[in-house]
């Protein structure tokens, strides 16, 4: 069929496998390139170890021409998994997705369709969170529109603007940059409001000391970029001085240390340490990163337990903040590539503390270095 559905197969009878019946639409999209939303009708590719794939779709779904799969049609009152059942070795377990539903799945199990079940989705996410070089370039274009975004979201700022009317512009400019839209809605965070790390922008007005926090990504070519800048706004109180420049040191600490073989959990610990030793312990409250392409949050994550050990071809963010409810929050985000002897990282866009002074009738903006 193609590379990709090869190394999931490889990855399956390394678990004792020969078939696996996949529904998740974006996984089916990676090996296929054909993506539809099912709703709440079956969708489903049955990967079989002789390589005679089948594609189950609904008479309502269209799919491009040239898929080269066997297709087998249902109507809406056809029983869609007697076709299913059909095609699955008897003889032999089946692995299933993690995200099948219990109506499909379960007339599989009562009418014993094969020897045993099994979830078979670490084979399709594993072998999903290790970029081939196609992916890696569309993450690259991904990221370098992410980066011309932020650059023209900073500019957006103005005396008495609220997050809302920054938010209700990012979407407007991210397709005049090349973007097909949003891979998560826009987080705009002014003063307090930032230490909620998934703030949604409401009417809050931004005045003058406050952090101003994009958490901002877009989608290119099917792809996901991801990617969080904090400013400060007119000027810069001690306390956002000091909590940025932790969060910048663990930053690049924690990407300093990626290379083939360190473990995921490392990295995290790297960057909490930092934190941690400096107070601000109990202010950074979620892992380190998570993994990402096709979809904004893929299988996989850096974190404390996972112990996973890192490969090139993977693309996780790193992500340390410190938040304190009521008073302020800084994140600062980047995505980045393990490579064959280290990383590359997919943003450009700069990192040190930026003041951005802009008055209605004024722009100016300075860069306030790390001393």
């Amino acid at each position: 069929m193609n590379t990709r559905t090869e190394r999931i197969m490889k990855a399956l009878e390394e678990r004792g496998l020969s078939q696996m019946l996949v529904v998740d639409p974006m996984s089916i999209y990676y090996m296929t390139g054909v993506y539809i939303e099912p709703h709440e009708r079956f969708y489903g590719l049955l990967l079989r170890k002789n390589g005679g794939h089948v594609l189950f779709l609904n008479n309502l779904f269209t799919i491009p021409d040239g898929v080269e799969l066997e297709k087998v049609w249902y109507s809406d009152t056809d029983p869609a998994m007697d076709y299913v059942m059909e095609y699955i070795d008897p003889n032999c377990r089946l692995g299933v997705d993690k995200d099948i539903k219990a109506r499909f799945l379960l007339p599989l199990m009562e009418n014993h369709a094969a020897t045993g079940f099994e979830n078979a989705s670490l084979a399709v996410d594993v072998t999903r969170g290790i970029k081939d070089e196609e992916e890696k370039e569309k993450m690259r274009a991904a990221s370098k529109i992410n980066d011309q975004a932020m650059a023209r979201f900073r500019e957006l700022v103005k005396e008495g603007i609220t997050e809302k009317e920054i938010a209700d512009q990012t979407l407007e400019i991210y397709k005049e940059l090349g973007a097909e839209g949003f891979s998560f809605d826009p987080i705009v965070s002014f003063g307090a409001n930032a230490a909620d790390p998934h703030h949604m922008p409401d009417d809050t007005v931004l005045k003058a000391g406050d952090v101003i926090l994009f958490d901002v990504g877009c989608i290119k070519d099917g792809y996901c970029s991801d990617m969080t800048r904090t400013f400060c706004y007119k000027e810069v109180t001690a306390k956002n001085k000091e909590i940025y420049d932790l969060v910048l040191n663990a930053n690049r600490s924690a990407i300093a240390k990626i290379k083939p073989g360190v473990p995921l959990c490392e990295l995290d610990k790297t960057a909490r340490d930092i934190i941690t030793e400096a107070g601000y312990g109990e202010g950074f409250n979620h892992r380190l990163g998570h993994f990402i392409g096709l979809s904004e949050h893929e299988f996989g994550d850096v974190s404390l337990t996972n112990e996973t050990k890192a490969e090139p071809g993977m693309i996780f963010s790193i992500e340390p903040g410190i938040y304190l409810p009521g008073d302020t929050g800084v994140r600062i985000e980047d995505l980045v590539l393990v490579t064959e002897d280290g990383v590359e990282v997919l943003n450009s866009y700069t990192k040190e503390l930026q003041v951005i002074e802009i008055g209605r009738a004024s722009c100016m903006e300075r860069v306030l270095l790390a001393v």
